[in-house]
């Protein structure tokens, strides 16, 4: 099996990195989608702010290889979120009201209502999930690790919510396109065996 890690320019990506080689896999690091292509299972790890993902995913010219490819896809945290419609995820000085994103999964991210709680969002917390083979075998409020200040509401797309003030997305599912907002790489042995099923089970 083929598996790809999508380099945008702004991942910490060697935590997902040692997360496969750990499940017996020898990932490749690529942002070239010809050597994409040729992936049986591709992950999309993001870090920073949807507007430097989306400027990484542009200037690579990968939006056309995203949206055309069939190979199972799992995005990860700021990876996920950037599969949505849109982020209002706004940098200082960026004059954008939203930050357009792939639009793979009908979905928008929006700052993380935490009812006065502090943010981010910083530590493990339980994820209630459908039976997607994503979670096979994973029971349910299981623990995972989350990092992140913005969040994907809730639709027909979520596979997992969480609760931390409000309930969100924190796992999805279109197709062959697959999402967590927390981080299976930082998660022990419920975000190991996410990753496995990831690699399994599709």
């Amino acid at each position: 099996m083929k598996v790809c890690i999508i380099d945008t320019g702004t991942a910490n990506i060697n935590s997902v990195r040692q997360a496969l080689i750990r499940l017996d896999q020898d990932p490749v690091i690529s942002h070239d989608p010809d050597e994409l292509s040729k992936a049986d299972r591709l992950v999309f790890p993001g870090v920073g702010s949807a507007k430097a993902v989306m400027d990484g995913i542009n200037e690579r010219r990968l939006a056309d290889f995203l949206h055309e490819t069939t190979s199972p896809l799992l995005g990860i945290c700021l990876g996920m979120q950037c599969l949505g419609i849109s982020s209002s995820e706004i940098p200082e000085g960026c004059d954008s009201k939203v930050i357009d994103c792939l639009g793979l999964v009908k979905g928008h991210v929006t700052r993380l209502d935490s009812k006065g709680g502090r943010l981010p969002h910083m530590g493990w917390n339980t994820v209630e999930h459908t039976d997607h083979p994503l979670f096979e075998g994973i029971k349910q409020e299981a623990y995972f690790y989350f990092d992140h200040s913005y969040a994907m509401e809730l639709g027909d797309f979520t596979i997992g919510s969480t609760t931390y003030g409000t309930k969100f997305t924190s796992a999805l599912a279109n197709g062959n396109f697959m999402g967590v907002q927390f981080h299976p790489e930082k998660s022990g042995e419920c975000g190991s065996k996410l990753l496995l099923n990831f690699l399994n089970n599709f």
